[in-house]
């Protein structure tokens, strides 16, 4: 066991006795907690000192590393990080090809245009390479058109999508500017929302959609079926709005 010095422990003491954390202390008493527990475990702390520690500890966990908001954010950046390390990359032309086919069967245009509407950078910067890797359309033989607000600028929101896609701002249509309204929205689209479109693309939509069932072929038969037993669900006639 160490020796101390007896005017170290007095100084510990007296530290105590101020009503300083056992923490606060060994900035000034380089001793062990352990040794501290032992030296000051008889001393007795004021009620305002008490108050003052726990509302110090309480704030050291709310805002500290060891806080639970701090450890989900910790948890989730090496959760992220170790599924990066499961993708070969750069991907394989299947991959890329399915993985657009799944972008598309999600945000796309379901008929008519070959088209893709968001208001994600990276979906959008994303597609717009998957056109050309798959089907060799380059950023500049598509078109495009923005959805904005009116008090957004339409100039500068074009620049900036054409920075991101590359699709020349002469290849966009008219924008479309939403009526003003009164209710309140809660997330800001600051950049608008694009739509991209591949012209005279409709052999490539089914294609594309040809990909999908191909992969869904295992699962379709049993939805089908799951439809044609419901069929009633479909028959109910369209909500009519009524104005006075």
């Amino acid at each position: 066991m160490i020796k101390y010095p007896k005017e170290l422990k007095a100084k510990a003491i007296r530290l105590r006795k101020k009503g300083l954390s056992y923490n606060e202390i060994r900035k000034e008493v380089p001793v062990a907690k352990s040794t501290l527990s032992l030296w000051l475990k008889g001393i007795p702390l004021k009620s305002e000192d008490l108050k003052r520690l726990y509302t110090k500890r309480v704030q050291t966990l709310a805002r500290g590393p060891n806080s639970q908001r701090e450890r989900r954010k910790r948890e989730i950046e090496e959760i992220i990080q170790k599924a990066k390390k499961e993708i070969s990359c750069p991907p394989s032309f299947e991959t890329l090809r399915l993985f657009g086919a799944a972008i598309y069967w999600a945000e796309g245009s379901k008929k008519g245009s070959f088209s893709v509407t968001n208001s994600d950078p990276h979906l959008i910067a994303f597609m717009v390479t998957w056109f050309k890797s798959v089907f060799g359309i380059g950023s500049d033989q598509l078109k495009a058109r923005l959805n904005i607000y009116p008090q957004q600028n339409e100039k500068d929101i074009k620049r900036f999508w054409s920075e991101i896609t590359g699709i020349p701002v002469s290849n966009f249509g008219k924008s479309f500017v939403k009526p003003p309204n009164k209710g309140f929205k809660k997330n800001n689209l600051y950049y608008g929302t694009i739509n991209i479109r591949v012209p005279k693309g409709g052999n490539m939509l089914q294609r594309t959609f040809g990909w999908v069932q191909a992969v869904l072929k295992d699962i379709i038969p049993n939805i089908e079926s799951t439809q044609r037993r419901w069929t009633r669900l479909t028959e109910v006639s369209r909500a009519v709005n009524i104005r006075p």
